[in-house]
Order: C-alpha cells, then sequence, then structure tokens
C-alpha cells in the first residue's frame, strides 16, 4: 500500500522551492547591478533605494489590486514592531553589504555574511528548542559553507579588497550576516501569523522609507541618481520587482512552512545562480572547485528534505 506524504511535509517542499526560486532572483540582482553601474554610473546604495521605492510600489499597487490593503494596514496595525524590524532589517542588510563588498571585495563579503547568517539561525533555533544540532543538520551546514566559499572564490565573479580598512570590511560583513539571519528570524515568526503579501508590502515599504534618503545624497552629491535610456530604466523596474517584490514575497510564502535555518541554507543558491549566469551571460569559465562547491550547495539544498517524522512546522 503506498503512503503518500503529509500535507504538512508537502508543504515544507513547496515552501523550500519557493525559498530557492527567491535565490536564483537574487543570484540575477548582481548582473543587473553592475550593468546600472557601468552603463550609468549609479552607485550600489543608489540602485538598492531604487530597488526598494519600486518594489514597494509594485507591491502597494498589487495589493490594492487584489484587495489585500486591509491585509496590510493590519498588519502594521496588529504588529507595528515586528513589521518595522524586518523592514528595517532588509534595507540594514543591503546597505552594510554593499558597503563591505566596497571595501572588502564581493567574495569576502558573500562568504562572511552569507555563511554566517545559516549558523546564527541554526544556533538561535537550536537554543530555543533547547537542544543539540543533529549530526544531519551539521552535515549539511557543513557542505553549504564549504560550497559558499568554493563558488564565491573561484567563479571568476569576485573582486579584490579596494579599500584599505579590510578589518572595517570584515565587521560590516559580520553585521550584514547577523543582520540578514536575524531578519529571517523575525519573519519566518511573522509569516506564521499574517498574509505573505501582507507582510512582504508592509517590510517594503519601511525598507524604502530607510534608503530613500540615499537618492537625495546622491543627488547633493553631485552622483547620477537617474538611469540615463530607456533599457537602463527597464533593468531598475526588473530590480525592483522582481529581485526585491517577487523574490521577497516568495521567500515569506516559504517561511510560512519552512524553518528559519532551512531557508539560509537554501538562499546559498544566490551565489550558484549568480555564477551560473556569469557563465552564460559573459563567458566566464566555471573552474572545477567553484563547479564542486554549487554541487555541494545543491547537495545541502535538497538534503534539506523534510521527512514525515520531523516535517517543518506550518
Amino acid at each position: 500500500m503506498k503512503v503518500s506524504a503529509s500535507p504538512k511535509v508537502h508543504g515544507a517542499q513547496i515552501g523550500l522551492l519557493q525559498v530557492c526560486a527567491a535565490g536564483v532572483l537574487w543570484g540575477t540582482g548582481g548582473l543587473v547591478v553592475t550593468v546600472l553601474h557601468e552603463r550609468d554610473g549609479l552607485g550600489a546604495m543608489t540602485v538598492s533605494a531604487w530597488r526598494m521605492l519600486l518594489a514597494a510600489v509594485a507591491l502597494v499597487t498589487f495589493a490594492l489590486v487584489t484587495g489585500r490593503s486591509r491585509a496590510v494596514v493590519e498588519t502594521i496595525q496588529t504588529h507595528p514592531v515586528l513589521a518595522i524590524l524586518v523592514g528595517f532589517g532588509t534595507a540594514a542588510y543591503q546597505a552594510l553589504y554593499f558597503v563591505s563588498v566596497l571595501i572588502v571585495g564581493v567574495s569576502v563579503a558573500t562568504v562572511v555574511s552569507l555563511g554566517l547568517a545559516p549558523i546564527l539561525a541554526t544556533v538561535w533555533e537550536q537554543f530555543r528548542a533547547r537542544t543539540w544540532p543533529t549530526w544531519r543538520q551539521v552535515g549539511v551546514l557543513q557542505a553549504a559553507l564549504v560550497g559558499l566559499v568554493l563558488i564565491t572564490s573561484f567563479a571568476g565573479h569576485g573582486s579584490s579588497a579596494p579599500g584599505g580598512q579590510p578589518g572595517v570590511g570584515l565587521l560590516l560583513a559580520v553585521a550584514a550576516g547577523a543582520t540578514y539571519a536575524a531578519t529571517t528570524v523575525l519573519g519566518h515568526a511573522l509569516a506564521q501569523r499574517v498574509d505573505s503579501v501582507a507582510l512582504t508590502t508592509s517590510a517594503t515599504v519601511v525598507g524604502a522609507v530607510v534608503l530613500t534618503p540615499f537618492l537625495a545624497i546622491a543627488a547633493i552629491a553631485g552622483e547620477p541618481a537617474l538611469p540615463r535610456d530607456p533599457a537602463s530604466l527597464a533593468l531598475l523596474v526588473y530590480l525592483g520587482v522582481a529581485t526585491m517584490a517577487l523574490s521577497y514575497g516568495l521567500l515569506y510564502a516559504g517561511l510560512r512552512t519552512t524553518s528559519g535555518s532551512a531557508a539560509t541554507v537554501a538562499t546559498l543558491v544566490e551565489p550558484l545562480s549568480a555564477a551560473l549566469l556569469a557563465v552564460l551571460l559573459l563567458g566566464e569559465r566555471l573552474a572545477w572547485p567553484a563547479v564542486v562547491g554549487g554541487v555541494l550547495i545543491l547537495a545541502a539544498v535538497l538534503a534539506l528534505h523534510p521527512n514525515q517524522r520531523h516535517p517543518a512546522p506550518a
């Protein structure tokens, strides 16, 4: 007799797929940011501010069209502290990560920030449950982190540290990883209580409020603040709608059935997708250590497949 998977297990599988899809979309963001910087001279913080602002406009419009505006307002009214913290954390992670990249380079910033996040999320979840991680969990985490180091070090899209304060850059990368982990854990807690679209919209609006002043700062400093042509504008819209609004919507939808630690491991497909895009679109070649790193990341994500005895929280 064939036994079908329980609804909780099936929901956890869908949740992991949603989180992985968010990671793939985030992986395209780096390529778009690079193109906008080369074509229009837009700085990282300027692009990040536009990304959050356009995402907020898209999500508010979607909420109004689909009749979910009341759910957004209720989310902010019912859980104001959590909604503000998640939105502020999302904006802060981007800012800390981008500044760290400018000081210590892409590879170091990515390894430290993305590598630290799943460790902190796992430690927090085990602390709350008052249990020790299983050997399987430790193995999954180790495979994911080794894969992350390999693919960011050998994928060919990393950069050396351009700044002269590597200590400051490393501290910022650590702060980015801690902020990302905390935001994921908080988002997981709030996703259990509210609609994922309402959560994404409220958090993105808060993030837009935090980052929009950087547009004024760029204009005052005489730096480029707007794209120069329709093609660049289309890329900027894609950056806001797809890699922010849609991706975070997928993340928070996935967090409804997936633990925070599993989500942070699953989002490590971001550097993997970025490396593959560099191969397909920029003609870069992947060294064999980067290929091994990609395989390890995929293996770690597949190992997160929930079983019937230990389904992810619903």
